[in-house]
């Protein structure tokens, strides 16, 4: 079974901050360091940002989840509020926002979005050799 790591934040801005340093310390445990685990640190404060922003359910919690299996890394981000799904917006130089998934899609090597019974996920997906050499430091060698 794939190493994963899930954990939820109140829906709230200020915890934003502890959701990415939560997932830098996985990141960390795991052996992945470097541009992957800025690329991913980036984007799930991001997604989470998005996610505590938009979702109108109140008293919610966002879920995270981090999966490492092989050359694989996938970061998923749930909320309980899934009919809005959201939608690439390419914003123009003097928006202040609007540039979430847009960056999602310049560093993630795929995304997207989907619907549960109960909530949407949006999830980013980063194939390297980075990943799969962190996920063999994680696998004790027999002698």
């Amino acid at each position: 079974m794939p190493p994963t790591e899930t954990f939820r934040i109140p829906k709230h801005r200020r915890h934003v901050p502890d959701a990415r340093q939560r997932v830098r310390k996985t990141l960390a445990d795991w052996g992945v360091t470097g541009q992957l685990a800025d690329s991913v640190s980036l984007l799930a404060n991001e997604l989470v940002t998005n996610a505590v922003t938009h979702c109108r359910v109140s008293d919610a919690r966002v879920e995270v989840t981090l999966t490492l299996h092989g050359t694989e890394l996938v970061l998923e981000v749930a909320d309980p509020d899934r009919d809005r799904l959201p939608r690439l917006h390419h914003s123009g130089p003097d928006e202040e926002g609007g540039r979430g998934l847009a960056l999602v899609e310049a560093l993630a090597d795929a995304w997207g979005c989907g619907q549960g019974p109960y909530t949407k996920r949006v999830w980013a997906r980063f194939s390297s050799a980075a990943t799969e050499s962190a996920e063999k430091a994680r696998v004790p060698v027999a002698s």
